[in-house]
């Protein structure tokens, strides 16, 4: 690949910053390099977005945001290989794992084209004589601050209704995405009906120039999908200025198996919540709650599946797991590990590093499975971002629900079972935004996404996705009716 990735700020390729290397975590070698821009960056990219919100007819004209978002659509469906090709080479992504999130991106601005033109307001003569009306308007200038685990789908999820609304934008991705921002970059650049201004990516290491995001009077509103912890912080900070703030944050997913699932297609998706990509997903499958009736038949099952994952890299059609993003991050997970272990977590499958010394330059963790009886363990509390499995028990569906709830995480949750009505039931009283029925990260991006308590505020995805980038405006006017003249 061998490319060096700059930022796309009002129009043009820029060189703002310090040039690093771009690695691939599979091998820990160089597949190009970036330029880390950040405050500098950052504050280019306010600029334009700011002058190209107030000038011209981009949030006026629904239908020209309509025909941009279409043609961006078009480019991404004739190019989707080189978002697949990116996300494997710097993401450390399986070829199926990149193929799915890819696939996302065209749908999402087909989605997000068709509301650009249908933004409507409403208008009601409440009195005699007196007509009012509520418009809805794009709010400014939309920093965008994206994570790096899948920086496809997760900047158009944010981008494309930011966009469809009327808004200016500014995209920020790590270095770890670098080269996947520039590509991004580069398909908005060839689509003419997007005007110079209107969409800016900026890619840093640290957070100088997400600070200036946040704090920037030029920028109503921040969307964030990242960690809960991270999430806090911008949401206080967002705070000072009263800045609108949608953010999608960690998760704790939890499997509720009944006794009366189908297991055998259960485990293999059990399996692939854990492993796609890498256990580095706000989704992965981190629970497994099994009923007690069905525990040894699960715990054997499950166990001798992640015995026999292979990782590998996205090279090797063979590999069941892809590397982790960095080493350092292996050393991260293994530490959690081995601190639930000397809590008391048994170890049914003991992961850990790989030992293969032809993956000997990558950042490959085999998956782990621990069995815990006390909820309250790290282990089972804080989202690892990495691919390690916990175990309980439970007899009924009071005790199930309540240990499902049991984290401050609430953005999804499945449901195993065969029974009729039981999954409706259960999905009322869990507390996560998406529940998958017999399945896993079973989304649709027609309808809303986001999570419950810590795992973050607002929804992109369906109808309401365009609400964090709109202000109403109620406009009254008295005139005299008809029989007082």
């Amino acid at each position: 690949m061998h490319t060096t990735a700059r930022h796309w700020i009002n129009g043009e390729w820029q060189t703002l910053g310090s040039e690093f290397p771009s690695i691939n975590p599979a091998n820990g070698k160089p597949i190009g390099s970036y330029f880390d821009g950040g405050e500098a960056a950052a504050q280019a990219a306010i600029d334009a977005a700011y002058t190209a919100f107030h000038i011209g007819n981009w949030r006026r004209d629904g239908m020209a945001r309509a025909t941009a978002l279409s043609h961006l659509a078009d480019v991404f469906a004739s190019r989707l290989h080189e978002v697949v090709e990116t996300l494997c080479l710097e993401n450390g992504k399986l070829k199926a794992e990149a193929t799915y999130e890819a696939a996302y991106i065209p749908r999402s601005l087909r989605f997000a084209a068709g509301l650009a033109s249908n933004i409507y307001g409403r208008v009601l003569d409440p009195v005699p004589g007196k007509q009012s009306m509520c418009i809805r308007q794009p709010i400014g200038v939309a920093g965008l601050m994206i994570p790096w685990n899948s920086p496809g789908y997760l900047t158009i999820r944010a981008l494309a209704p930011a966009m469809a609304s009327g808004c200016t934008a500014i995209v920020k991705l790590g270095g770890p995405a670098a080269q996947t921002a520039a590509l991004l970059a580069s398909f908005c650049a060839e689509v003419p009906e997007i005007p110079k201004g209107v969409v800016n990516f900026f890619i840093e290491n640290g957070s100088e120039g997400s600070k200036l995001l946040v704090a920037s009077p030029k920028v109503p509103v921040i969307s964030f999908t990242g960690s809960t912890k991270v999430g806090k912080e911008i949401a206080q900070a967002a705070a000072t200025n009263f800045k609108r703030v949608g953010l999608e944050l960690g998760g704790k997913t939890p499997h509720l198996v009944f006794a009366d699932a189908n297991l055998d297609s259960a485990l293999p998706v059990i399996e692939k919540a854990l492993t796609t990509f890498a256990g580095q997903f706000c989704m992965t499958g981190s629970r497994l709650l099994v009923e007690r009736t069905v525990l040894d038949e699960v715990r054997r099952r499950l166990s001798d599946r992640l015995e026999k994952v292979k990782p590998g890299p996205a090279s090797d059609p063979a590999s069941d797991i892809g590397p982790l993003i960095s080493k350092s991050n292996v050393t991260r997970v293994n530490g959690l590990v081995n601190d639930a272990i000397a809590a008391g977590a048994k170890a049914l499958v003991r992961g850990g590093p790989s030992t293969d010394p032809s993956l000997a330059g990558g950042a490959f963790y085999h998956p782990t499975l621990l069995e815990v009886s006390n909820s309250s363990l790290p282990i089972v509390q804080e989202e690892v971002f990495g691919p390690v499995l916990t175990l309980q028990s439970f007899e009924t569906e009071d005790e199930v629900v309540s240990l499902a709830n049991d984290t401050m995480y609430g953005l999804s949750a499945c449901i195993w079972s065969r029974d009729a009505d039981r999954p409706i039931r259960i999905s009322r009283r869990l507390e996560a935004g998406l529940i998958s029925v017999n399945s896993w990260a079973n989304l649709q991006m027609e309808f809303e996404e986001g999570g419950f308590k810590s795992s973050g505020i607002g929804r992109l995805g369906g109808m309401d996705c365009l609400e964090d980038f709109l202000e109403y405006k109620q406009i009254t006017q008295d005139y005299a009716p008809l029989e007082a003249r």
